[in-house]
């Protein structure tokens, strides 16, 4: 009895080795189901470093314009605007070549409408020929080289996003080079353009990596859930299995391997994956999570402080009235131009109430022309702050300077942020911050303390845009690709242990039955 007593006390299992035993069963199954899915988005990652999902750039759009001539512009904005009969006035206005003719862009909440500057003529409607002649020429093909595909009303895999919807019903075109084109019916505007490297490049890259899939993506709810809770047991995945992996390790050595003492105790793939796992399986965590984020679940990038809308206001100073623009017509601000630069779009705008002219060939080359004044390149510091600090009262400004280089908040790898801005601090709670461009007086980025914290648990751990990385590429590129590459090395033996785990069990079943 003393002998059996002894044995059965021996073979009793502690309450730490049964809860290892568990987290382990926990790790093991939930990794068989998510760490395919994991391996893809680590894949898909590396794509989307260099390629991301096919959108027209402003940089593409103004590049590809037709340059504005002051000789063709005939109505002032309100003799324009008063052709659709409007009692309200217009939110945005601005100028651009539409098929050869120059016309306004008169936009109001969500609709769109169109006025040719040259006679007053409204458009209701893009017929398919004019379509296919703004298509070809967007992509320096003959006319009638193409082929008419279809009107979508709905969205495919290319038009899921939401600036579409107003814009509809867009002409789809194909040449036999693979390259698609969809011009807006209601606009003119070449809305989405497609070749074959991008639209591949997009089924390796972002579509998997967003779950970007049409069929899901058109029902947004059920693919927001979808990407929350696969990203958020992913992390809990994860990090269970970080936790196993250090647990497991053993520094004094007490397990042995070929013979001679080792930190690990197993062999083979599972080896494999506890190394990988003590190597990347925080980076994996992290990079789960932050990706969890990039949904924004926690409504992280929505600050309390209401110092960003009201500066915005304060800038703009109220709704635009067309009336205030007769002191200058589009056609006078341009040959006030001259020949100093193409002007592709002249956008109506005030600043402070005061109205002007931006005049665009490039994102970052425009020049301002006041109604009551002379063209001018930036906008003065001292007067944005002088209008800021008078909006913002009792509030004080506590810090301002003009940022000619990136700086933690405020950057982009591709190079597209504007600069210079004007960097200003505000002692307000939640201690917000805010960048605004000096060439355009707009608030183009402001943070505050939960936006702080979001931009590095997001941006900072997802993208690691990392200032002196970013300025430094490619190194940049190798820290990335190098993480990225350990991640999917573990993912990939979680998936090999995952089969390995169902081929046994199978195996299991029929030694059973037979």
């Amino acid at each position: 009895m003393g002998l059996l007593g002894a044995r059965l006390t021996q073979s009793r299992v502690t309450p730490t080795a049964a809860l290892r035993k568990t987290l382990i069963f926990i790790h093991r199954w939930l990794g068989l189901v998510f760490c395919l899915v994991f391996t893809i988005w680590f894949l898909s990652g590396v794509v989307m470093m260099y390629s991301d999902y096919p959108a027209i750039k402003a940089q593409e759009r103004l590049a590809k314009a037709e340059s504005l001539h002051p000789d063709t512009i005939k109505l002032s904005p309100a003799e324009a605007y008063s052709s659709l009969r409007s009692q309200q006035p217009p939110d945005q206005i601005s100028l651009t070549m539409l098929n050869g003719r120059p016309a306004y862009r008169f936009r109001g909440g969500r609709s769109i409408s169109i006025v040719y500057a040259d006679n007053g003529e409204t458009l209701r409607w893009i017929v398919q020929s004019d379509a296919e002649a703004i298509a070809a020429h967007w992509i320096e093909k003959p006319a009638g080289s193409g082929t008419f595909q279809e009107a979508l009303m709905a969205a495919d895999q290319w038009t899921l996003g939401g600036q579409f919807t107003a814009i509809r019903p867009l002409l789809k075109f194909r040449w036999p080079d693979g390259q698609e084109v969809y011009v807006s019916g209601v606009t003119g505007e070449v809305a989405q353009h497609t070749t074959r490297s991008t639209r591949t490049l997009a089924y390796f890259g972002a579509i998997p990596h967003w779950l970007y899939f049409a069929p899901l993506r058109k029902n947004g709810p059920l693919w927001n859930k979808i990407v929350v809770w696969s990203s958020g047991i992913g992390t809990f995945t994860s990090l269970l299995g970080l936790a196993v992996g250090v647990w497991m390790y053993s520094p004094s050595k007490r397990y042995r391997y070929d013979g001679a003492p080792s930190s690990i105790p197993y062999r083979g793939q599972k080896r494999l994956h506890l190394i990988l796992g003590l190597l990347f399986g925080f980076v994996t965590c992290t990079w789960v999570f932050s990706g969890l984020l990039s949904m924004d679940p926690f409504e992280w990038q929505a600050d309390d402080s209401e110092a960003p809308s009201t500066v915005a206001r304060a800038l703009r100073g109220g709704r635009m009235q067309l009336s205030d623009f007769a002191g200058k017509s589009p056609s006078a601000a341009l040959r006030e131009l001259g020949t100093t630069m193409f002007v592709k779009e002249l956008e109506l705008s005030a600043f402070g109430g005061e109205p002007y002219y931006l005049a665009r060939e490039a994102p970052h080359t425009s020049t301002i022309i006041p109604v009551n004044g002379s063209p001018f390149e930036q906008f003065d510091m001292d007067w944005i702050l002088r209008l800021v600090s008078k909006s913002l009262a009792p509030l004080r400004i506590t810090e301002a300077r003009v940022l000619t280089e990136y700086d933690a908040y405020y950057l982009d790898r591709h190079q597209q942020h504007p600069l210079p801005v004007l960097f200003a601090r505000v002692n307000d709670s939640a201690d917000s911050t805010l960048y605004i461009d000096l060439k355009t007086a707009r608030l183009v980025e402001a943070y505050g303390k939960r936006s702080r914290i979001n931009r590095w648990l997001y941006h900072g751990l997802h993208s690691w845009n990392l200032p002196w990385l970013y300025r430094y590429r490619p190194a940049w590129d190798i820290f990335v690709l190098l993480l990225l590459v350990g991640g999917t090395c573990l993912c990939i033996t979680s998936v090999i242990l995952g089969f390995d785990l169902i081929q046994r069990k199978i195996y299991f079943k029929k030694e059973q039955h037979s």
